[in-house]
């Protein structure tokens, strides 16, 4: 497979961007030739993957980003996670006849994040105003775009249930009653209008900070946040559980919450640098991954063989089990973290990667945390099995939601990575007068006290979105991710090791065989697992495929190019910039000159 690529890496020397469509890396570029920024160019595009991939995202949705800005010459996060709300309480779902939260409906919603989060970074890190990185959003909406055959498929698949239970939804996504065909030009006018009056209020104020600081007042403390309130005080909508439900979030709670910088958690490999979310998202077990393989000899390994996918998934197992018992917003929550990321702690964990693949569930245990380990297991074992997929996967359900990627380097050599996610078609109605829903983000929440991710009012739910930055000797390099839930950091970890160890390039790093696991429970409803399990594209041959079943991994085989939507930027120390952006599913692009 070494040398073969579907499409060329994209090489040049001005700006790079890719992202999970094309029109919205036809955008970012835009923003670049323009004279914005990485910052700019990133926000620009995550407007309008609202638009064209409103089944994976939405302005009610959140997003993590992780960065390197030239002017404050360090890499940092912004944390645009909204929490759970104030009436978010454990008491209040379980006296809503619940056990778990919903995958959808409106218990299922906390503050939407996403939004405050791009101001956020246009305000301290773009140069542009409010105007220019929205405008192109605006375009799509109220224009029109070419509405991928998915989206058209989860509108047509969803119609009837729209139309009984969410009304609001049936009009913005089958006007005139009838769902899109694929390729149709779709509006979303309501959207577009929603944006046109934020600008509105942003350029009442005079100067491009208060024009930001505007825009988020409109959307968190304004008519935005009125709207939202206003909705939920009297709607009771059906959701996965059967029922129907009301739900807790007010305008109080959007009022008094805004997005964060914070210091990004970090792990050493090979001379990167691998720079991550904390572990209120799931990117440290990328880092717990790496710490284990650095005791193999990964470069030795065939990048596309039986042991490197088997030493890749028994690694991310146990990275994964020790996330179920640890991880959590740290502001409510004691994460030991550094233990995690020990040599001592890893060492020893090391020692249970074999020739076998494993069908436990084998978290670590840690000193002072035995009451945590031994609730979070048992209420583990209560729950049952159950295959849990990714909802990207083109052979299943289009009923699922998902998330976007977005990677941008500038000329200056600022580098954005950032997953945005959530308030996508299928998580709740349509906020009447607004365009868009709300997210369904609490589902990752356990309705179990005692836990780091026990549902709590202010607590952020611990979010598969995971970006990355990695440095190379210290010098901000490398910027890439992927859409998928939880199997997220398990692509993006096969990408890398085969960047850093085997020499394959970007897009040829992308466009090697793809494989992950579902041995631990899923973040999303209903939360289900499969001991042992590994899914493999079978591009990767029928030998390698036996060869796993042998060492006892029970194989879920699938089509070629169906697993991953992997994207990714890369500067080199003579300003080369280089980008790529996976083929599976025909929507991913890079471009750059």
């Amino acid at each position: 497979m070494n040398g073969f690529t579907t499409r060329p890496e994209i090489l040049g020397t001005f700006g790079v961007v890719a992202s999970t469509h094309w029109i919205a890396t036809a955008v970012g570029m835009s923003i670049l030739e323009k004279g914005g920024n990485a910052f700019d160019a990133a926000v620009a595009t995550g407007m309008v993957l609202q638009v064209v991939e409103p089944h994976l995202n939405g302005a009610g949705g959140d997003m993590p980003a992780i960065f390197y800005s030239k002017k404050n010459n360090k890499v940092e996060v912004i944390c645009a996670q909204g929490p759970a709300p104030a009436g978010a309480t454990i008491d209040h779902y379980k006296g809503e006849g619940l056990d778990l939260i919903p995958g959808d409906g409106l218990l299922a919603t906390v503050i939407p994040g996403a939004f405050d989060g791009w101001m956020l970074m246009l305000r301290d890190y773009g140069t542009m105003s409010v105007r220019d990185v929205l405008e192109p959003a605006i375009y799509y909406a109220e224009n029109g775009h070419p509405v991928l055959p998915r989206v058209a498929a989860t509108i047509r698949d969803l119609g009837e249930f729209f139309r009984k239970e969410w009304p609001t939804s049936f009009a913005t996504w089958l006007p005139g009653g009838a769902a899109p065909e694929p390729h149709s030009n779709f509006r979303n006018p309501v959207l577009a209008s929603t944006w046109k009056r934020i600008i509105a209020e942003a350029e009442s104020r005079k100067g491009r900070e208060n024009q930001i600081e505007a825009a988020r007042d409109a959307f968190y403390r304004g008519f935005v946040a009125e709207n939202i309130a206003g909705y939920l005080q009297s709607a009771e909508v059906m959701d996965a559980s059967g029922n129907r439900h009301k739900g807790v979030l007010t305008a109080d709670d959007m009022a008094n919450w805004h997005a964060t910088i914070e210091t990004p958690q970090t792990y050493e490999y090979h001379g990167w640098t691998v720079a991550k979310t904390g572990p209120w998202g799931q990117g440290p077990a990328l880092l717990q991954s790496l710490a284990l393989l650095k005791g193999f000899d990964i470069a030795a390994m065939d990048p596309s063989g039986a042991e490197f996918v088997h030493t890749v998934v028994e690694a991310m197992k146990l990275a994964y089990a020790d996330r179920e018992v640890y991880y959590g917003d740290p502001h409510h929550s004691d994460v030991p973290i550094g233990h995690l990321l020990s040599d001592a702690y890893t060492n020893e964990r090391r020692k249970l990667i074999t020739g076998e693949a494993s069908r436990e569930l084998r978290p670590g245990k840690i000193p002072g945390f035995e009451a945590q380990y031994d609730l979070t297991m048992h209420m583990l074992r209560g729950m049952g099995g159950g295959v849990v997929y990714e909802p990207t996967m083109a052979h299943l359900s289009e009923k699922r939601g998902d998330t976007v990627h977005i990677d941008v380097i500038d000329r200056e050599g600022n580098l954005v990575s950032v997953t945005p996610s959530g308030g996508w078609l299928q998580s709740s109605p349509i906020i009447p007068g607004l365009g868009f829903c709300l997210n369904s983000r609490a589902q990752m929440f356990w309705l179990q006290e005692g836990l780091p991710t026990s549902l709590a009012p202010g607590k952020r739910p611990r979010t598969t979105l995971t970006p990355t930055i990695a440095l190379f000797e210290g010098r901000p390099t490398m910027a890439f991710g992927t859409p998928g839930g939880d199997q997220q950091d398990q692509w993006q970890l096969p990408f890398f090791l085969r960047h850093v160890h085997h020499g394959l390039n970007l897009q040829e790093a992308i466009d090697q065989p793809l494989f992950h696991t579902a041995h631990f429970p899923s973040s999303f409803y209903p939360r289900t697992s499969e001991l042992g399990n590994i899914t493999v594209e079978t591009s990767i041959g029928t030998a390698v495929l036996n060869a796993l079943e042998q060492r006892g991994h029970l194989v879920t085989r699938t089509d070629p190019w169906t697993v991953g939507r992997l994207t990714a930027a890369k500067r080199e120390q003579s300003g080369l910039l280089r980008a790529a952006a996976t083929p599976r599913l025909m929507q991913a692009y890079a471009i750059g000159r």
